[in-house]
């Protein structure tokens, strides 16, 4: 299925604060996790988030840091910040009420 980008761009945010949500972790796990949950709805690629993680951050969403990951590499994780956990709250719910009127909307003769 070819999803339309934008569908995909609105919702990138959510979706990180959702991954970040069950524990901090890095870009190229985040994408990961994402990609297979995804089931190849779609397919992020690496570079797609770190735009998004940096206005998350400005935001006050998340915060980072670098740690050493396995001994010979650094990683920057992100975490989840309180105001996060609420942005997914009412991210959730917007979402949800915007996908309830689409397809309330779809079922409507003539529209």
């Amino acid at each position: 299925m070819n999803i339309n980008k934008e569908l995909v761009g609105a919702s990138t945010g959510l979706l990180i604060l959702k991954v970040l949500s069950h524990r901090p972790n890095y870009g190229y796990e985040i994408v990961r996790q994402v990609n297979e949950a995804a089931d190849n709805f779609f397919t992020w690629q690496e570079g797609t988030i770190y735009p998004a993680l940096r206005k998350l951050e400005k935001d006050g969403l998340l915060k980072s840091q670098w740690e050493n990951a396995d001994g010979n590499r650094e990683r920057k994780y992100y975490y989840i910040t309180a105001q996060g956990r609420e942005a997914i709250k009412e991210g959730t719910k917007q979402w949800k009420g915007f996908a309830q009127l689409v397809l309330q909307t779809a079922e409507v003769p003539g529209v």
